[in-house]
Protein backbone atom coordinates (compact mmCIF):
# COMPACT_ATOMS: atom_id res chain seq x y z
CA UNK A 1 0.00 0.00 0.00
CA UNK A 2 3.02 2.58 -0.46
CA UNK A 3 2.33 3.43 -3.45
CA UNK A 4 -1.18 4.89 -2.43
CA UNK A 5 -2.39 7.93 -0.32
CA UNK A 6 -6.15 6.91 1.69
CA UNK A 7 -7.97 9.99 1.88
CA UNK A 8 -11.11 8.98 4.79
CA UNK A 9 -14.15 10.95 6.31
CA UNK A 10 -14.50 10.95 10.23
CA UNK A 11 -17.19 8.28 9.75
CA UNK A 12 -15.36 6.67 7.81
CA UNK A 13 -18.27 6.37 4.87
CA UNK A 14 -16.30 7.88 2.56
CA UNK A 15 -12.83 6.30 1.79
CA UNK A 16 -10.71 7.16 -1.57
CA UNK A 17 -7.48 5.27 -2.71
CA UNK A 18 -5.00 7.87 -4.71
CA UNK A 19 -1.76 6.18 -6.79
CA UNK A 20 1.18 8.33 -6.35
CA UNK A 21 1.12 8.40 -9.72
CA UNK A 22 -2.36 9.32 -10.35
CA UNK A 23 -2.18 12.43 -7.28
CA UNK A 24 1.04 13.98 -9.56
CA UNK A 25 -1.60 13.70 -12.84
CA UNK A 26 -4.29 15.44 -10.46
CA UNK A 27 -1.84 17.77 -9.90
CA UNK A 28 -1.08 18.54 -13.78
CA UNK A 29 -4.69 18.83 -14.74
CA UNK A 30 -5.63 21.10 -11.67
CA UNK A 31 -2.96 23.23 -13.08
CA UNK A 32 -3.53 22.81 -16.59
CA UNK A 33 -7.08 23.93 -15.85
CA UNK A 34 -6.21 27.17 -13.96
CA UNK A 35 -3.93 27.83 -16.67
CA UNK A 36 -6.60 27.47 -19.61
CA UNK A 37 -9.40 29.60 -16.97
CA UNK A 38 -6.63 32.41 -16.82
CA UNK A 39 -6.17 32.07 -20.74
CA UNK A 40 -9.88 32.18 -21.42
CA UNK A 41 -10.70 35.42 -18.95
CA UNK A 42 -7.93 37.27 -21.89
CA UNK A 43 -9.33 35.71 -25.08
CA UNK A 44 -12.68 37.40 -26.67
CA UNK A 45 -13.62 39.73 -29.33
CA UNK A 46 -11.09 42.11 -27.48
CA UNK A 47 -7.87 40.68 -26.40
CA UNK A 48 -7.14 41.70 -22.84
CA UNK A 49 -3.25 40.58 -22.10
CA UNK A 50 -2.83 37.72 -19.16
CA UNK A 51 -1.02 40.33 -16.82
CA UNK A 52 -4.03 42.48 -16.78
CA UNK A 53 -6.41 39.69 -15.90
CA UNK A 54 -3.96 38.15 -12.88
CA UNK A 55 -3.59 42.17 -11.76
CA UNK A 56 -7.45 42.15 -11.63
CA UNK A 57 -6.97 38.94 -9.81
CA UNK A 58 -4.64 40.39 -7.36
CA UNK A 59 -5.48 43.88 -7.58
CA UNK A 60 -7.69 45.62 -9.97
CA UNK A 61 -7.20 46.80 -13.89
CA UNK A 62 -8.24 48.69 -16.38
CA UNK A 63 -10.50 45.88 -17.65
CA UNK A 64 -12.47 44.75 -14.39
CA UNK A 65 -16.26 45.16 -16.19
CA UNK A 66 -15.15 43.26 -18.98
CA UNK A 67 -13.26 40.46 -16.92
CA UNK A 68 -15.86 40.63 -13.97
CA UNK A 69 -19.04 40.87 -15.29
CA UNK A 70 -18.64 39.44 -18.84
CA UNK A 71 -16.18 37.07 -19.06
CA UNK A 72 -15.73 35.52 -15.80
CA UNK A 73 -19.39 34.35 -15.15
CA UNK A 74 -18.94 32.78 -18.57
CA UNK A 75 -15.65 30.86 -17.77
CA UNK A 76 -17.05 29.50 -14.03
CA UNK A 77 -20.28 28.40 -16.27
CA UNK A 78 -18.00 26.36 -18.11
CA UNK A 79 -16.07 24.59 -15.71
CA UNK A 80 -18.85 23.80 -13.26
CA UNK A 81 -20.85 22.66 -16.45
CA UNK A 82 -17.90 20.40 -18.07
CA UNK A 83 -17.37 18.65 -14.48
CA UNK A 84 -20.84 18.34 -14.17
CA UNK A 85 -20.84 16.90 -17.61
CA UNK A 86 -17.83 14.59 -17.05
CA UNK A 87 -19.15 13.06 -13.46
CA UNK A 88 -22.22 12.50 -14.93
CA UNK A 89 -21.15 10.44 -17.73
CA UNK A 90 -18.90 8.62 -15.43
CA UNK A 91 -21.42 7.62 -13.34
CA UNK A 92 -23.37 6.05 -16.07
CA UNK A 93 -20.69 4.50 -17.70
CA UNK A 94 -19.76 2.88 -14.24
CA UNK A 95 -23.42 1.55 -13.49
CA UNK A 96 -24.41 0.06 -16.63
CA UNK A 97 -20.76 -1.06 -17.41
CA UNK A 98 -21.36 0.46 -20.54
CA UNK A 99 -17.98 2.63 -22.57
CA UNK A 100 -21.49 3.96 -24.76
CA UNK A 101 -22.72 5.27 -21.83
CA UNK A 102 -23.11 9.01 -21.54
CA UNK A 103 -26.20 11.83 -20.73
CA UNK A 104 -26.46 12.64 -24.37
CA UNK A 105 -26.64 9.30 -25.88
CA UNK A 106 -28.86 7.09 -23.13
CA UNK A 107 -31.24 10.37 -23.12
CA UNK A 108 -30.80 12.51 -20.31
CA UNK A 109 -29.98 15.05 -22.24
CA UNK A 110 -32.71 14.77 -24.69
CA UNK A 111 -35.20 15.00 -21.95
CA UNK A 112 -34.00 18.36 -20.66
CA UNK A 113 -34.17 19.36 -24.32
CA UNK A 114 -37.90 18.51 -24.23
CA UNK A 115 -38.28 20.30 -21.52
CA UNK A 116 -36.53 23.38 -22.50
CA UNK A 117 -37.98 23.39 -25.72
CA UNK A 118 -41.60 22.92 -24.44
CA UNK A 119 -41.23 26.07 -22.06
CA UNK A 120 -39.66 28.37 -24.56
CA UNK A 121 -41.93 27.32 -27.28
CA UNK A 122 -45.37 27.66 -25.11
CA UNK A 123 -44.47 29.82 -21.85
CA UNK A 124 -41.37 31.86 -22.56
CA UNK A 125 -44.00 34.93 -22.99
CA UNK A 126 -45.71 34.31 -19.94
CA UNK A 127 -43.39 32.66 -17.64
CA UNK A 128 -39.97 34.70 -16.36
CA UNK A 129 -37.39 32.64 -18.10
CA UNK A 130 -35.55 31.79 -14.67
CA UNK A 131 -37.85 29.11 -14.65
CA UNK A 132 -35.86 27.07 -17.72
CA UNK A 133 -33.55 25.34 -15.75
CA UNK A 134 -36.47 23.98 -14.07
CA UNK A 135 -38.35 22.83 -17.11
CA UNK A 136 -34.87 21.24 -18.17
CA UNK A 137 -34.42 19.39 -14.85
CA UNK A 138 -38.35 18.27 -14.92
CA UNK A 139 -37.85 17.35 -18.88
CA UNK A 140 -34.56 15.24 -17.82
CA UNK A 141 -36.36 13.75 -14.98
CA UNK A 142 -39.57 12.22 -16.68
CA UNK A 143 -37.67 10.71 -19.73
CA UNK A 144 -35.16 9.19 -17.34
CA UNK A 145 -38.14 7.81 -15.16
CA UNK A 146 -39.40 6.80 -18.62
CA UNK A 147 -36.63 4.78 -19.44
CA UNK A 148 -35.74 3.25 -15.97
CA UNK A 149 -39.50 1.59 -15.97
CA UNK A 150 -39.09 0.67 -19.81
CA UNK A 151 -36.00 -1.11 -18.93
CA UNK A 152 -37.39 -2.79 -16.04
CA UNK A 153 -37.99 -6.80 -16.28
CA UNK A 154 -36.95 -8.37 -12.30
CA UNK A 155 -34.71 -5.37 -12.34
CA UNK A 156 -32.91 -3.45 -15.11
CA UNK A 157 -30.27 -4.71 -16.71
CA UNK A 158 -27.43 -2.33 -18.94
CA UNK A 159 -27.96 -3.73 -22.04
CA UNK A 160 -31.43 -2.82 -22.07
CA UNK A 161 -31.21 0.31 -20.04
CA UNK A 162 -28.93 1.50 -22.64
CA UNK A 163 -30.81 0.26 -26.07
CA UNK A 164 -34.31 2.00 -24.10
CA UNK A 165 -32.44 4.99 -23.54
CA UNK A 166 -30.77 5.27 -27.35
CA UNK A 167 -34.09 4.54 -28.97
CA UNK A 168 -36.10 7.53 -26.22
CA UNK A 169 -33.16 9.58 -27.26
CA UNK A 170 -34.17 9.21 -31.09
CA UNK A 171 -37.38 10.25 -30.15
CA UNK A 172 -36.98 12.85 -28.41
CA UNK A 173 -35.33 14.52 -31.24
CA UNK A 174 -37.73 14.00 -33.30
CA UNK A 175 -40.06 15.77 -31.01
CA UNK A 176 -37.56 18.47 -30.77
CA UNK A 177 -37.28 18.72 -34.27
CA UNK A 178 -41.04 18.60 -34.57
CA UNK A 179 -41.52 22.04 -32.64
CA UNK A 180 -38.59 23.92 -34.19
CA UNK A 181 -40.37 23.55 -37.98
CA UNK A 182 -44.10 24.29 -36.57
CA UNK A 183 -42.66 27.15 -34.42
CA UNK A 184 -42.04 31.06 -35.50
CA UNK A 185 -38.62 31.89 -37.18
CA UNK A 186 -37.82 33.66 -33.83
CA UNK A 187 -38.77 31.26 -31.65
CA UNK A 188 -37.03 28.21 -33.59
CA UNK A 189 -33.85 30.39 -33.23
CA UNK A 190 -34.05 30.53 -29.51
CA UNK A 191 -34.68 26.92 -29.49
CA UNK A 192 -31.52 26.24 -32.24
CA UNK A 193 -29.43 27.96 -29.53
CA UNK A 194 -30.53 26.28 -26.80
CA UNK A 195 -29.87 22.98 -28.48
CA UNK A 196 -26.44 23.82 -29.79
CA UNK A 197 -24.87 24.43 -26.64
CA UNK A 198 -23.63 27.87 -25.89
CA UNK A 199 -22.54 29.68 -22.71
CA UNK A 200 -23.07 33.43 -24.11
CA UNK A 201 -24.86 35.57 -21.91
CA UNK A 202 -23.92 33.66 -19.13
CA UNK A 203 -24.70 36.37 -15.96
CA UNK A 204 -23.59 36.06 -12.10
CA UNK A 205 -27.05 35.19 -11.32
CA UNK A 206 -26.91 31.70 -12.87
CA UNK A 207 -23.61 30.57 -11.81
CA UNK A 208 -24.36 31.44 -7.96
CA UNK A 209 -27.17 28.63 -8.56
CA UNK A 210 -25.66 26.11 -10.77
CA UNK A 211 -22.04 25.74 -8.85
CA UNK A 212 -24.01 24.99 -5.20
CA UNK A 213 -26.03 22.13 -6.76
CA UNK A 214 -22.80 20.78 -9.29
CA UNK A 215 -20.43 20.68 -6.09
CA UNK A 216 -22.91 19.10 -3.99
CA UNK A 217 -24.13 16.46 -6.18
CA UNK A 218 -20.01 15.29 -7.44
CA UNK A 219 -19.33 15.53 -3.73
CA UNK A 220 -22.41 12.93 -3.03
CA UNK A 221 -20.99 10.91 -5.57
CA UNK A 222 -18.13 10.26 -3.58
CA UNK A 223 -20.03 8.03 -0.68
CA UNK A 224 -20.61 5.82 -3.78
CA UNK A 225 -17.02 4.86 -4.36
CA UNK A 226 -16.76 1.27 -2.75
CA UNK A 227 -20.16 -0.03 -4.33
CA UNK A 228 -19.31 1.30 -8.41
CA UNK A 229 -15.47 -0.38 -7.78
CA UNK A 230 -17.41 -3.35 -6.88
CA UNK A 231 -19.55 -3.32 -9.42
CA UNK A 232 -17.29 -3.28 -11.84
CA UNK A 233 -16.90 -6.78 -11.05
CA UNK A 234 -20.49 -7.46 -12.37
CA UNK A 235 -24.06 -7.62 -10.79
CA UNK A 236 -23.61 -11.14 -9.72
CA UNK A 237 -20.31 -10.98 -7.60
CA UNK A 238 -21.88 -6.81 -6.25
CA UNK A 239 -24.72 -8.89 -4.79
CA UNK A 240 -22.75 -11.71 -3.32
CA UNK A 241 -20.78 -9.21 -1.40
CA UNK A 242 -24.13 -7.87 -0.23
CA UNK A 243 -24.53 -4.94 -2.47
CA UNK A 244 -28.14 -3.91 -3.29
CA UNK A 245 -27.93 -3.60 -6.84
CA UNK A 246 -30.94 -2.32 -8.01
CA UNK A 247 -31.23 0.25 -5.50
CA UNK A 248 -27.49 1.66 -6.02
CA UNK A 249 -28.27 1.87 -9.49
CA UNK A 250 -31.13 3.65 -8.98
CA UNK A 251 -29.59 6.17 -6.94
CA UNK A 252 -26.51 6.95 -9.02
CA UNK A 253 -28.56 7.39 -12.44
CA UNK A 254 -30.46 9.95 -10.21
CA UNK A 255 -27.64 11.25 -9.34
CA UNK A 256 -26.20 11.41 -13.16
CA UNK A 257 -29.52 13.30 -13.81
CA UNK A 258 -29.08 15.47 -11.30
CA UNK A 259 -25.99 16.79 -12.32
CA UNK A 260 -26.22 16.19 -16.25
CA UNK A 261 -29.88 17.92 -15.69
CA UNK A 262 -28.80 20.70 -13.45
CA UNK A 263 -25.63 21.56 -16.40
CA UNK A 264 -27.71 21.74 -19.97
CA UNK A 265 -29.95 23.28 -18.20
CA UNK A 266 -27.79 26.55 -18.49
CA UNK A 267 -26.13 25.99 -20.55
CA UNK A 268 -27.87 24.25 -23.24
CA UNK A 269 -27.20 20.59 -24.84
CA UNK A 270 -23.29 20.27 -24.79
CA UNK A 271 -23.03 16.97 -26.19
CA UNK A 272 -20.62 14.47 -25.97
CA UNK A 273 -18.60 15.54 -23.00
CA UNK A 274 -20.07 13.25 -21.14
CA UNK A 275 -18.86 10.30 -22.76
CA UNK A 276 -14.62 11.76 -23.64
CA UNK A 277 -13.87 13.03 -20.22
CA UNK A 278 -14.55 9.55 -18.14
CA UNK A 279 -12.39 7.55 -21.18
CA UNK A 280 -9.77 10.60 -20.97
CA UNK A 281 -9.57 10.08 -17.32
CA UNK A 282 -9.60 6.56 -17.49
CA UNK A 283 -6.33 6.85 -19.40
CA UNK A 284 -4.41 9.38 -17.29
CA UNK A 285 -5.84 7.55 -13.48
CA UNK A 286 -5.98 4.66 -11.42
CA UNK A 287 -9.40 2.99 -12.20
CA UNK A 288 -10.69 3.93 -8.57
CA UNK A 289 -14.04 5.73 -8.55
CA UNK A 290 -12.86 8.18 -6.74
CA UNK A 291 -9.76 9.17 -8.44
CA UNK A 292 -12.08 9.06 -11.90
CA UNK A 293 -14.61 11.71 -10.31
CA UNK A 294 -11.72 14.08 -9.80
CA UNK A 295 -10.24 13.48 -13.41
CA UNK A 296 -13.88 13.53 -15.19
CA UNK A 297 -14.27 16.85 -13.86
CA UNK A 298 -11.45 18.68 -14.61
CA UNK A 299 -11.18 17.12 -17.80
CA UNK A 300 -14.48 17.62 -18.53
CA UNK A 301 -13.99 21.59 -17.24
CA UNK A 302 -10.86 21.57 -19.93
CA UNK A 303 -13.21 20.49 -22.97
CA UNK A 304 -15.75 23.02 -22.08
CA UNK A 305 -13.61 26.12 -21.46
CA UNK A 306 -11.64 24.95 -24.61
CA UNK A 307 -14.03 24.63 -27.08
CA UNK A 308 -15.47 27.72 -25.55
CA UNK A 309 -12.57 29.63 -26.02
CA UNK A 310 -12.44 28.30 -29.50
CA UNK A 311 -15.66 29.61 -30.24
CA UNK A 312 -15.13 33.03 -29.06
CA UNK A 313 -11.95 33.87 -30.96
CA UNK A 314 -11.91 31.52 -34.41
CA UNK A 315 -14.45 32.83 -35.91
CA UNK A 316 -14.67 37.19 -34.99
CA UNK A 317 -16.88 38.75 -34.86
CA UNK A 318 -19.23 35.58 -34.71
CA UNK A 319 -19.80 33.76 -31.37
CA UNK A 320 -20.31 30.26 -32.31
CA UNK A 321 -21.97 28.11 -29.51
CA UNK A 322 -19.54 25.60 -27.59
CA UNK A 323 -21.38 22.73 -28.39
CA UNK A 324 -20.67 23.09 -32.07
CA UNK A 325 -16.92 22.16 -31.07
CA UNK A 326 -17.44 19.42 -28.64
CA UNK A 327 -19.48 17.49 -31.04
CA UNK A 328 -16.64 18.14 -33.50
CA UNK A 329 -14.81 16.24 -31.19
CA UNK A 330 -16.78 13.94 -29.84
CA UNK A 331 -18.76 12.62 -32.92
CA UNK A 332 -15.53 10.86 -34.06
CA UNK A 333 -14.64 9.84 -30.44
CA UNK A 334 -18.03 8.06 -30.96
CA UNK A 335 -17.44 6.27 -33.78
CA UNK A 336 -13.90 5.07 -32.50
CA UNK A 337 -15.62 3.48 -29.66
CA UNK A 338 -17.93 1.73 -31.39
CA UNK A 339 -15.43 0.39 -33.98
CA UNK A 340 -13.21 -0.53 -30.46
CA UNK A 341 -16.21 -2.05 -29.33
CA UNK A 342 -18.12 -3.58 -32.04
CA UNK A 343 -16.67 -7.13 -31.15
CA UNK A 344 -18.20 -7.15 -27.89
CA UNK A 345 -21.62 -5.58 -29.54
CA UNK A 346 -22.09 -8.65 -31.91
CA UNK A 347 -22.23 -11.30 -29.10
Amino acid sequence: MGNYYTLRSKTGKVSIQIHKRSLFTLVALILTTVAVFIISLSSGSSYIPLRAVLEEIFSESDHAFILNELRLPRVLMGLVVGAGLGVSGLILQGMIRNPLGSPDIVGVTGGASVGAVIFIVFLLGEISVQWLPLASITGAAITTAIIYLLSWKNGVTPMRLILIGIGISALTNAVVTMFMVSSESAVASKVYLWLTGSLYGANWHEVTILIPIIVILIFLSLFFTGVVDIKQLGDDVATGMGVRVQFFRFLLISLSVGLAGAAVSFAGGIAFVGLIAPHIARLLLQRSFGNLVFGSALIGSLIVMIADIIARTAFLPSDIPAGVFTAGIGAPFFIYLLYRNRKGMNE
